[in-house]
């Protein structure tokens, strides 16, 4: 296990030099009436990788599904930060209808993350801890949908190049896919969770009493 967490320390580190490099080498930037093809190949990238990782290596994958759901989700706490969105949307640097989606649906997540991870990250709440995280993960894709489609729903409105740069840009092209990969993670833990012992019992009990009696 020891070996899984140093190789993903170092691939995390990493990656968010690269991000951070490639950021101010201007390589996400591109012309306003252009899809981001090379933001999107960023956000998409990380996320196959791991995925790919996770479904080829049982060793990785047992590493994975040890890591604590708590502490992953308490990670989404971070997403608080969203009300940046909300700034650059009221100075018109970024479309008011992409910053106040992306900007109120991350602050809705972070500060919903902590119940999420205190209360609801155990078997007896599977379901709605699951809920949550689907949540998290439309928030995310609805940014990335709206910051895509900018110029498709407004053409002639303020575009999205402000999250080709940085700072902005280590968003898409690190915290994005990362917290897609979290969620990921925290769902296909919650799917491995044991029957709580109550719903067991009642299940048990159920099945011992004979028909008509129930």
């Amino acid at each position: 296990m020891s070996k899984y967490a140093k190789l993903s320390a170092g691939l995390l580190a990493a990656w968010l030099v690269f991000s951070l490099f490639s950021s101010a080498l201007h390589l996400y930037r591109n012309a306003p009436d252009t899809p981001p093809i090379a933001l999107g190949i960023a956000v998409v990238t990380p996320m196959v990788l791991f995925l790919a990782w996770f479904a080829s290596s049982p060793g990785f994958r047992q590493f994975v599904l040890s890591l604590s759901p708590r502490t992953l989700t308490l990670v989404q706490s971070m997403r608080i930060a969203g009300f940046v969105f909300l700034v650059l949307g009221t100075y018109k640097i970024l479309p008011a209808f992409f910053a106040l989606s992306a900007g109120w649906g991350d602050i809705a997540v972070g500060a919903t993350a902590s119940f999420a991870a205190l209360r609801l990250a155990n078997p007896a709440h599977r379901k709605g801890f699951i809920f949550w995280q689907i949540l998290g993960i439309a928030d995310l894709v609805n940014a990335l949908a709206l910051g895509t489609l900018a110029g498709v729903i407004d053409p002639h409105g303020i575009p999205t190049t402000a999250m080709t740069v940085l700072p902005m840009s280590y968003i898409p092209t690190f915290a994005v896919p990362l917290f897609l990969i979290l969620h990921i993670i925290c769902i296909a833990q919650a799917r491995r969770w044991p029957v709580t012992r109550f719903a067991a019992a009642g299940n048990r009990f159920q099945a011992a009493m004979p028909q008509g009696q129930e």
